[in-house]
């Protein structure tokens, strides 16, 4: 496939080389959140001839950032690319490596100016002259005193905060103890030490599989009586061996009830309730209703645990704009043909559109919602 051609210079307003409009213009297309999904979203508005801005309290990509060292993505790479850029892989799954290098590739190929590591403290205006509230974080790359505020004006907005706000919490005593985390990087800290690791997608198994093949002594705790739908199908036969032949230990339909400094507590929960439509890559990682405990408590050696239960998104920044929320689903309210929200101007793309439901949308669909707003945009 041929590249796609560059952006065409002519629009709704002037803008130049770099995608920045002239001084005192307000950007066509401001884009809070520069994932995957906000990327797609600006590369779509530079394709159209509208100036754009990324902004991101962290680095491009965060998310991504996030993902442990080696890991590969259930996804082929054509489904991954952004606005018909080749994504060339080395094998047939991309890895988090190749994944940073292709939107930093993309980020560049399509000229979007970005202000990273910068908070959005808030968003005020109307469709036309809306208002962006900034603050530096620390790392902003400038030199800059960290603290440091600046606006920004932007015609439209688009939130695509993304899910990774905020870890799905337990909700057990002990959860605050240093020796519990909801993220996890890498096996090598955890060599020869007993480690609880929470969940049953594919995060909690390849953690499992990488801390046994390290030298960790193994237990996964999950409130399911299998593994989740969605794990990688490749990964499965390896998971299932190494519990059969009792090289990690597993303990199906249960929750962690306690959190100790050198032990576990773990109590036996009747079987869960799940529609079909509980089917995604990660299914688990959204809210399920337990039916309650079954009644055994077993306590466990323990030094580390890992809460690998998902995340959640933060939708304050539409609340505080005025977006209503869906308080069931987490869903803000929003034309699924437009992504435009009831206020005028402001749209959402990617996870966020999904509510608590994160399975639902990822970087294969979430990549086209850029398409849709500017298609929006452009037809004013």
């Amino acid at each position: 496939m041929a590249p796609p051609s560059p952006p065409s210079p002519h629009g709704p307003g002037p803008i130049s080389p770099d995608g920045e409009p002239p001084p005192g213009e307000p950007v066509d297309l401001a884009v809070v959140g520069a994932g995957p999904c906000g990327i797609a979203a600006g590369a779509a508005a530079r394709q159209a001839g509208l100036s754009t801005l990324l902004i991101d309290r962290g680095p491009l990509c965060d998310s991504l950032v996030r993902y442990p060292p080696y890991m590969s993505f259930f996804s082929t790479p054509e489904k991954l690319e952004i606005e018909g850029l080749p994504f060339v892989t080395v094998g047939r799954n991309p890895t988090r490596l190749e994944a940073l290098t292709y939107y930093r590739r993309v980020t560049e190929y399509f000229g979007l100016p970005t202000r990273l590591y910068r908070e959005v403290l808030g968003i005020r205006g109307e469709a036309g002259d809306f208002r962006l509230h900034l603050r530096a974080r620390a790392g902003d790359g400038t030199g800059e005193e960290t603290g440091r505020e600046e606006w920004v004006r932007a015609r439209r907005v688009v939130v695509a905060t993304g899910g990774f706000h905020g870890p799905n919490l337990l909700e057990v005593p002990g959860e605050e103890l240093p020796k519990v985390s909801h993220h996890y990087t890498e096996a090598h800290p955890f060599w020869n030490q007993d480690v609880v690791v929470v969940g049953g997608g594919n995060s909690a198994v390849e953690a499992s599989l990488e801390l046994f093949r390290a030298g960790s002594r193994v237990t996964l705790v999950h409130f399911l009586e299998d593994f989740d739908r969605g794990v990688k199908p490749w990964i499965l036969p390896d998971i299932r061996n190494r519990v059969e032949k009792g090289e990690i230990g597993i303990r199906w339909r249960h929750r962690l009830r306690e959190i100790r400094p050198r032990s576990v507590l773990l109590e036996e929960v009747a079987p869960a309730r799940r529609s079909e439509e509980d089917s995604g890559r990660d299914a688990g990682k959204r809210p399920v209703e337990l039916e309650g405990v079954a009644g055994s408590v077993e306590e466990l050696p323990n030094d580390f645990v890992l809460a690998l239960t998902g995340w959640k998104a933060d939708p304050g920044l539409l609340l505080q704009m005025g977006v209503p929320v869906d308080e069931a689903s987490g869903i803000p309210a929003h034309d699924p043909d437009t992504m435009e929200t009831p206020v005028a101007g402001v749209f959402i793309a990617g996870v966020l559109a999904a509510g608590h439901d994160a399975n639902r949308i990822f970087i294969e669909n979430g990549r086209w919602h850029g398409r849709a707003i500017v298609a929006a945009v452009t037809r004013r």
